[in-house]
Formats: C-alpha cells, sequence, structure tokens
C-alpha cells in the first residue's frame, strides 16, 4: 500500500521560505515521476510542480515559476519543495503524489494528509 507523508509547512509571513517534504513507501518510488499539488480554500486541488524520476526535468505551474524549486533524493524516497518568497495566495495544504509523466500533472495514488502552509500578509 502506498503511503505519501508530507512535511515542513507552517505559519509563515509574506516573503519568508519553507522547504516541505514528502517521503514515500509502497512503491518503487525512483521508477516514477512525482509531483507537487496544493489545495485552498474554496479551490479546487492544483498543480504545482513535478519532476522527473531521474530529478533531471522539472515542470512548474506558471504561478509558482522561479519560487518554488522541486528536487528529490532517490535513496531517501523522498521529493521536496522549496518555496521562497511566499505570498499570501500561497497558503494552502501541500500535498505530493505520484504522477504519469511531468506533463501529465494529476496524481496516481491516494491523498496523504498534506501539509499546511498558511501565509500571512
Amino acid at each position: 500500500q502506498v503511503q505519501l507523508v508530507e512535511s515542513g509547512g507552517g505559519l509563515v509571513q509574506a516573503g519568508g521560505s519553507l522547504t516541505l517534504s514528502c517521503t514515500v513507501s509502497g512503491h518503487t518510488f525512483g521508477s516514477h515521476a512525482m509531483g507537487w499539488f496544493r489545495l485552498a480554500p474554496g479551490k479546487e486541488r492544483e498543480f504545482v510542480a513535478t519532476i522527473s524520476w531521474s530529478g533531471g526535468r522539472t515542470y512548474y505551474a506558471d504561478s509558482v515559476k522561479g519560487r518554488f524549486t522541486i528536487s528529490r533524493d532517490n535513496a531517501k524516497s523522498t521529493v521536496y519543495l522549496q518555496i521562497v518568497s511566499l505570498k499570501p495566495e500561497d497558503t494552502a495544504v501541500y500535498y505530493c503524489n505520484k504522477v504519469p509523466g511531468i506533463k501529465s500533472p494529476y496524481g496516481m495514488d491516494a491523498w496523504g494528509k498534506g501539509t499546511l502552509v498558511t501565509v500571512s500578509s
């Protein structure tokens, strides 16, 4: 059974930074592209960033380009999302998931609990 455990969220002032982590178990992590998504209040879950199985290719939503960086450590079965210059509109619960490809940004496994990022103005 696949388990996705996100962590690293918190309350941050606008302009601050955070690094989120997602540790995966139950599938061959190093064989799959992974993605980060977020769910903001009153909105649908949206794609944020994806990364290829090797980490060599990445893809970002236009709204986060230049501020978000996705990376992975296959030895640790962990995918990261570094966020800088946080904005109040980044407030959301952030989730990771396996994706079919970096330009097919939809989750393939059951969602984890996510990690809440709250940005104060």
